[in-house]
């Protein structure tokens, strides 16, 4: 380990960073950023290097789209790898897959990026671009599917004025393992909303990481996921508002059921010495439907002005509401169906958020199907 990484770190904005897998030491578990993971499932995305092979990608949409080197002078330019696994992906990779949305374009279409990983043997790194130039209005969407081992490095730029959405979705098999890095730019006056859907893998950590390169910028940061038994879903977010007059918004929602079933949500959002007249708000919660699984959940917030429109924060887990249930129940509603209205109740508000309408019906489509296996358990 290098001694700038060997610095003790009182602000996650003074986390190091770093592109090289030798700058970091081997997780143990034990440290502050690992200490919910079970490194053990993942003890292969430590390694020095993955030699998997990168997983199939297609692009559609009415984009500019390229397959760049590892020399490209527009990679690696946003934010650094901020733990071992990001640094894995970016020293993996051989060709970046780079899409831009051009100045002033505004196609009708959602952009559709399918990835499809297969092989659970060894460990694949695999780098996206996303730019949106000045004015550009696009909806990018992300699909992870099959068995693969993938740890992924995706770098985002919303530049001056661009209103951007990106959707990334997890909906791996059950024995895949997938380390996630977004890293993101807002521009002046620029939109951005940030969409995470996680609902198959094994092992799956997402990291997302934002900063602003210019006051007036909006970013909306919503994520949902629905952990079943022995499945550990992670989201960490780190929201850096060091620009005055920014603003930020975190939603995240869960729902768990199953013996081991395991999410994790770390929310962290630094106001800024010179953030004078930011804005900022991060909400998690969670929704335990069976016994045996459990949600951690920690948000952080760190203010360094007095200077500010306003900031907050709120993290709830709860179980299944029984008085809920029970009044559903005298309305002549079946406990089936009363279930699942509460769950839909749960998860209608941040759905509605999303506006992406293939997006929103299919989670809608995914909760229904996990309803249907709790269901089919309690009869079993």
């Amino acid at each position: 380990m290098s001694e700038v990484m060997k610095k003790h770190v009182f602000s996650r904005a003074d986390r190091p960073l770093s592109f090289r897998v030798s700058d970091y030491d081997i997780p143990q578990g034990s440290e502050e950023e690992w200490r919910f993971t079970p490194v053990e499932r993942i003890s292969d995305f430590f390694a020095d290097s993955a030699c998997g092979k990168a997983p199939a990608v297609q692009v559609r949409g009415d984009a500019v789209y390229e397959r760049a080197s590892r020399t490209d002078p527009r990679l690696g330019k946003i934010i650094g790898p901020e733990d071992r696994t990001g640094a894995l992906a970016w020293e993996s990779f051989t060709e970046a897959h780079v899409i831009t949305v051009p100045k002033n374009a505004h196609p009708e279409k959602e952009i559709m990026v399918g990835v499809r990983g297969e092989g659970e043997s060894a460990v694949a790194g695999m780098h996206i671009l996303i730019a949106a130039e000045e004015f550009s209005e696009a909806t990018v969407i992300i699909n992870h599917e099959g068995s693969a081992r993938l740890t992924e490095g995706i770098e985002i730029l919303a530049e001056e004025g661009s209103h951007l959405t990106v959707v990334t979705v997890q909906d791996w098999d059950d024995s895949a393992a997938h380390m996630l890095s977004n890293r993101i730019r807002v521009g002046r006056n620029a939109s951005f909303r940030h969409i995470v859907v996680t609902l198959g893998g094994n092992t799956v950590r997402v990291t997302t990481s934002v900063d602003f390169a210019d006051s007036g910028a909006d970013v909306n940061l919503l994520g949902a996921y629905f952990v079943d038994a022995g499945q550990h879903l992670e989201h960490r977010l780190f929201v850096d508002h060091s620009i005055a007059k920014c603003r930020s918004n975190v939603t995240y929602k869960g729902a768990l059921q199953g013996q081991d079933a395991h999410s994790v949500w770390v929310g962290d959002v630094l106001i800024g010495a010179k953030a004078e007249g930011s804005s900022s708000y991060e909400l998690n919660r969670n929704l335990v439907l069976t016994p045996g699984a459990r949600a951690d959940s920690v948000p952080n917030l760190e203010i360094k002005t007095g200077e500010i429109e306003g900031a907050g924060h709120a993290s709830a887990t709860g179980r299944f509401d029984d008085e809920q249930l029970f009044y559903l129940k005298s309305r002549g509603i079946p406990e089936r169906e009363a279930k699942r209205l509460v769950v839909r109740g749960f998860f209608a508000e941040l759905i509605s958020q999303i506006g992406v309408p293939s997006v929103q019906q299919h989670l809608m489509q995914a909760i229904e199907e996990e309803l249907q296996r709790t269901m089919e358990g309690e009869n079993a």
